[in-house]
């Protein structure tokens, strides 16, 4: 797939323009958005990732826009896992509502930044050593593990990383925010809020997302630009998704299984494509593998979108279950 560097100047243009933006709304006027401003921004961005892989079909055929479409949604499906983190933490330190947008901007420009910085190596180090998709396809695996022992998402305690314990521990903090500013000045000593604590949290975290979900639209497709482009549609609007889902996001309680299960089949068809252009001398005699089949992209798709769904299904099933035993348990116990 052959981009013109006019059309990443201007996808670049336009993204960084919509996010300016984005910033100018949240940085005029901190608020809590209602729920028909989440609405129309979320249509928005959501019907613009559409457009976007239509053209991609449009001009470059079927398989880059599925390639596109099942990288967007996996992103998605992360940045969800993402926001539930983001939900943790501004619980965990209390953020008022009016404040949290430009939290959530903040954190979310980080992500793009780390997502970035990830996409460019990710992409230098396939182009020159063809054994790194082993390497993404062993993490994503063992990832795709770790995530599914978690079993149902019910851990509502945020484990602060080790950068922001290191935050906390170096410098002095005011115990109360102070509208969105970073630092203040108390006594003759200059002090951080809690906000920029908070904004450490929000980044340390992109971090340790940005390495489980490069590695996974790699196993989608291998075009930077539509990796770039992915990542860019999944990340907008997830400002107003954090507001208009609030607490519905705890109601996805299997959450952790359908990601560790998205990630292993991406793990796996990973491994599989590198046994298939196998050059590793000492796996197979550095020939590929013929027996190792290369999934097609609209196979990942329905198993994306399969997935998605079933896991959506099952936790909405469950969490109105427990809903209905814990009015049938209200309804039996003994009055008082």
């Amino acid at each position: 797939m052959h981009i013109d560097p006019l059309v990443w100047l201007i996808s670049l243009g336009v993204a960084g323009a919509i996010l300016v933006v984005d910033v100018a709304v949240v940085g005029r006027r901190p608020h809590v958005p209602s729920t028909a401003e989440c609405v129309r921004y979320l249509a928005l961005y959501v019907g613009l990732a559409v457009l976007f892989g239509l053209g991609v079909w449009a001009t470059s055929g079927g398989q880059y826009a599925g390639e596109f479409f099942a990288g967007w949604l996996t992103e998605y499906s992360l940045s969800v896992d993402n926001l539930f983190v983001f939900l943790l933490i501004m619980g965990r330190f209390a953020v008022p509502r009016a404040y949290q947008q430009t939290a959530l901007l903040v954190g979310i420009i980080l992500a793009l930044v780390f997502r970035g910085i990830f996409i460019g190596l990710g992409a230098a180090a396939i182009s020159a050593f063809s054994w790194v998709f082993y390497l993404f396809g062993a993490f994503l695996v063992w990832t795709a593990w770790k995530v599914s022992r978690e079993g149902e998402s019910d851990d509502d305690e945020f484990h602060p990383p080790l950068l922001l314990r290191l935050v906390q521990r170096t410098f002095p903090a005011t115990n109360e925010y102070h509208g969105v500013r970073l630092t203040v000045v108390q006594g003759g000593k200059r002090l951080i809020t809690p906000m920029l604590i908070v904004l450490v949290a929000l980044g340390a975290t992109d971090l340790l997302f940005a390495f489980d979900s490069i590695p996974a639209i790699f196993g989608l497709t291998s075009e930077p630009y539509l990796v770039l482009m992915a990542n860019l549609f999944a990340l907008m609007g997830l400002r107003q998704l954090y507001f208009l889902l609030g607490d519905l996001l705890k109601k996805l309680v299997y959450l952790n299984i359908g990601l560790g299960v998205l990630l292993g089949f991406i793990g796996v068809k990973l491994l599989l494509h590198a046994l298939h252009e196998n050059e590793v001398p000492f796996v197979n005699g550095g020939e590929p593998v013929a027996w190792a089949p290369e999934i097609p992209i609209w196979a990942s798709l329905l198993v994306i979108v399969l997935t998605l769904g079933v896991t959506a299904w099952a936790s909405i099933a469950k969490t109105r279950r427990d809903e209905r035993a814990a009015i049938a348990a209200g309804a039996d116990a003994p009055q008082g």
